[in-house]
């Protein structure tokens, strides 16, 4: 399955609940796409999300029913680590 990174830009700082993970997540099952992984930024109104999904439009189905930004969408390729030169 193809993964994506996803640039998101919050107006207001980003508070997580155990609540607000779990809708997200029965969401993105329903549109058929995972999340991996978030990195936040330091003021907390910027994440870069790791998501695997069969298309973009999947992930953009899924922001729209989460109420949540998805300004950037690009898919990736290969991994690269400094471990693979070792």
């Amino acid at each position: 399955m193809p993964r994506y990174v996803i640039e998101r830009e919050f107006a207001e700082q980003l508070n997580l609940t155990k609540e607000g993970v779990e809708s997200v997540t029965l969401i993105n099952d329903q549109e058929g796409v995972q999340w991996i992984f978030s990195f936040l930024s330091a003021d907390k109104k910027k994440s870069y999300c790791l998501y695997e999904a069969p298309n973009p439009e999947a992930i953009r189905a899924a922001a729209r029913r989460n109420n949540i930004p998805a300004d950037a969408i690009i898919e990736i390729g290969g991994e690269i680590g400094p471990n693979m030169f070792s």
